[in-house]
């Protein structure tokens, strides 16, 4: 029988993986192609972004802690371990570095859509940035749910 911080360790991986598929690459580009407002759309995205940005944060340090205790010192020899840090490490980057730049630039465009300034390349650039980040992180995150019934054996 799993222990109850064990079954906690899939949920949290579970919430974290799957959210970050589901906002990216499910109700994203659903609100893009539903909504008329581009502007609209993204502003709602943003804020999911960046609650599963939150939640991230909460489920990959449960998931480090866990392996820590779980693995000791031998956590530092298993892919886990790594691909959670390097998963924190993204969305922490996003988080605190990456989205507020962005939110910073669109509160230098108002009143106009920051696309329609001159400040368009750089949010632009950042907003690439992001995505690719997103993505690395997507992919990181499947590869430590495929693993993870190997990880606690």
């Amino acid at each position: 029988m799993r222990s109850f911080t064990e079954a906690l360790y899939f949920v949290a991986l579970t919430l974290w993986v799957g959210g970050m598929w589901v906002v990216g690459y499910v109700v994203a580009p659903t609100l893009f192609a539903g909504l008329g407002d581009r502007q609209l759309a993204g502003l709602v995205a943003g804020k999911l972004f960046t609650l599963m940005g939150w939640i991230g944060l909460a489920c990959g340090a449960y998931l480090f802690l866990f392996l820590l205790q779980r693995l000791g010192a031998g956590a530092f020899r298993r892919s886990a371990l790594w691909l959670t840090l390097v998963m924190l490490a993204l969305v922490a980057a996003s988080q605190f570095g990456i989205q507020p730049l962005m939110a910073q630039l669109k509160a230098e465009a108002w009143p106009r859509e920051v696309m329609e300034t001159v400040l368009r390349d750089r949010f632009a650039a950042w907003h690439g940035i992001s995505s690719i980040l997103y993505l690395v992180q997507s992919i990181l995150g499947l590869w430590l749910v495929i693993s993870a019934n190997r990880i606690l054996r």
